[in-house]
C-alpha cells in the first residue's frame, strides 16, 4: 500500500500508515487525530444516539457475512438504569481464512485505531468488559496490542471515569489456540469460555445469550476500526466514499500470480478488474488468469469474465458468489482445479469441529474422492458424487456455516472446470472392470 497516495477524506482506514510500514504507536496516532472520536462521543454523543449514527451510516460487518453493524448493536437488549447484569463486546480477530491478511495489517500498524473503535463500541453498548480474540499465529500482532492496550490504559482511554466521564472500561486480549470454526461467532465464545470450538445452537443468539450466558455483541477488526471516522466525519460523507449501495471503503486485494500482491483500501464498487489491473499490476509473464476467488478459500470461483463486476455484496451475490473478506485470489492458468480443490477441502476437512454428521463425515469423503481424481484414478461416478455431496452439505444441511463454505469452491469448480475433473477418471479401470464383470457373466 505503500505506493498509493493516502488522505483521510478518501481513505479512513489507511491514511496513518507509515510508508516504512512500522507501527503507529500512541503518540503518532494521537497526533494523526487519534481518540478526537472518543473525545467527541464521551462528550456530545449518548449512546443510543452513537448506536443510530452507526445504524444510519450502512456499515455492513467486514467479516464476511455483511450484516448491518448498526443494527446488530440494537439486537442488544437494552439495560436500565437500575441493572448491574454485566454485557460484553468481542473483536473477532481470528483471521484464518486461506488467503486473508487484512485484519492482521491494521492490528500490527494501526492498533489504536481498533482500541477506538472497539472502546467508542462499548460506550454505544453500554459495555463495560471488551475482549479481542486473536488468532494464536499472530505472535507480532499480539505483542504489539498488549503494548498499545498498555499505551491506551496509561493515557486514560482505557479505565474508570474515561476522560472525566461516567463510563468505565476494560480490554482484555485473548489469544486462541488456532481453529478456524472460530470465525463462528458461538464457537468462538465457546472456546474464550475454555470449552471445546463447537458452534452453539441458535436461538438464543449471543445478543440474547452469549459470552457466560450474557448479552454479547461480536464484531471483526476491520468493522470496529470503521467506528472512529464515522463518528469524526459523519453519515453523509461516508455514504459518499462509496460507488456503490454497501458505504463506506474495503480493504480489498490480490494474490497468487499477479505482479504486485496486496491489499488497499478502496470504495465499494470499484470492479475486481481495476483491482487487478491497477493495484496488483496484472498477471505475471507467462500466466494468465483462469479463475479467482473473490474472498478467502469459502467463496465460489468466478471467471475472467466476471472481473467487470464491481466489488460489493449484492453484485458478486448476482454472480453466484460472495464477496467474503474482499481478498481476492487469482488462479492462473497453469494450476490444475482438481489440486487446487484437493488442497482447500483437505484444509476444511481437517477444520471441521465434527460436531454434525455431514459436515464430519462428508468433507473427508470430498477430499478422499479429489485424492483419487488428482492421481487419475478416480471411478466412473466420482464427479457426480462430488455434486450430491455438494448438496447434501448445502445451507441449512449442517449445524453451522462451515460446511457450505466449504463446498462452495467445489461447487463452483466443477460448474466451470468439469472436464479437469472427469480426466482424472481412469477409464482403463472402468473398461477393465466391465471385461471382467462381461466374464463372470458368462461363467454365470
Amino acid at each position: 500500500m505503500n505506493k498509493v497516495l493516502r488522505t483521510a477524506e478518501m481513505h479512513p482506514l489507511t491514511w496513518r500508515l507509515r510508508d516504512d510500514q512500522r507501527t503507529v504507536w500512541l503518540k503518532e496516532y494521537c497526533d494523526k487525530n487519534g481518540y478526537s472520536a472518543l473525545k467527541k462521543a464521551l462528550k456530545e454523543i449518548l449512546p443510543e444516539d452513537l448506536i443510530k449514527i452507526v445504524k444510519e451510516s450502512g456499515l455492513k460487518g467486514r467479516g464476511g457475512a455483511g450484516f448491518s453493524t448498526g443494527l446488530k448493536w440494537s439486537l442488544m437488549r437494552k439495560k436500565k438504569s437500575h441493572e448491574t447484569e454485566r454485557s460484553y463486546l468481542i473483536c473477532n480477530a481470528d483471521e484464518m481464512e486461506p488467503g486473508t491478511y487484512k485484519d492482521r495489517l491494521l492490528i500490527e500498524q494501526i492498533p489504536h485505531q481498533l482500541i477506538e473503535g472497539i472502546i467508542l463500541s462499548a460506550y454505544a453498548l453500554n459495555v463495560s468488559r471488551a475482549y479481542i480474540f486473536l488468532r494464536g499465529e499472530y505472535v507480532k500482532a499480539e505483542y504489539i496490542l498488549n503494548k498499545s492496550i498498555r499505551e491506551a490504559i496509561n493515557a486514560g482511554y482505557i479505565g474508570l471515569n474515561i476522560l472525566g466521564s461516567s463510563f468505565n472500561f476494560e480490554l482484555v486480549l485473548h489469544t486462541g489456540a488456532g481453529r478456524y470454526i472460530c470465525g463462528e461467532e458461538t464457537a468462538l465464545i465457546n472456546s474464550l469460555e475454555g470449552r471445546r470450538a463447537n458452534p452453539r445452537s441458535k436461538p438464543p443468539f449471543p445478543a440474547v445469550f452469549g459470552l457466560w450466558g450474557k448479552p454479547t455483541c461480536i464484531n471483526n477488526v476491520e468493522t470496529l476500526s470503521n467506528i472512529p471516522c464515522i463518528i469524526l466525519n459523519g453519515i453523509d460523507w461516508y455514504k459518499n466514499l462509496s460507488k456503490s449501495s454497501d458505504t463506506g471503503t474495503k480493504l480489498m486485494g490480490f494474490s497468487g500470480k499477479v505482479n504486485n500482491p496486496g491489499v488497499w483500501e478502496l470504495p465499494f464498487g470499484t470492479t475486481a478488474r481495476e483491482i487487478l489491473e491497477d493495484y496488483a499490476c496484472g498477471m505475471q509473464s507467462g500466466f494468465f488468469l483462469k479463475a479467482w476467488q473473490p474472498g478467502g478459500a469459502g467463496t465460489d470461483f468466478l471467471t475472467e469474465k466476471h472481473l467487470d463486476l464491481p466489488m460489493d455484496f449484492q453484485n458478486i451475490s448476482k454472480a453466484g458468489s460472495r464477496l467474503g473478506t474482499a481478498l481476492s485470489m487469482a488462479v492462473d492458468d497453469k494450476v490444475n482445479m482438481v489440486s487446487l480443490l484437493y488442497n482447500i477441502e483437505k484444509f476444511f476437512a481437517r477444520e471441521s469441529c465434527g460436531l454434525c454428521t455431514p459436515c464430519r463425515d462428508g468433507l473427508p469423503w470430498i477430499v478422499k474422492i479429489l485424492e483419487s481424481l488428482k492421481q487419475n484414478t478416480g471411478h466412473k461416478n466420482d464427479v457426480k458424487n462430488l455434486e450430491k455431496l455438494c448438496s447434501h452439505l448445502g445451507p441449512g444441511k449442517t449445524f453451522c456455516a462451515h460446511a457450505p463454505g466449504a463446498i462452495e469452491p467445489l461447487q463452483s469448480a466443477i460448474k466451470y472446470f468439469r472436464a479437469e475433473f472427469e480426466a482424472g477418471i481412469n477409464i482403463k479401470q472402468i473398461n477393465l472392470n466391465k471385461k471382467i464383470i462381461g466374464i463372470q457373466d458368462n461363467q454365470i
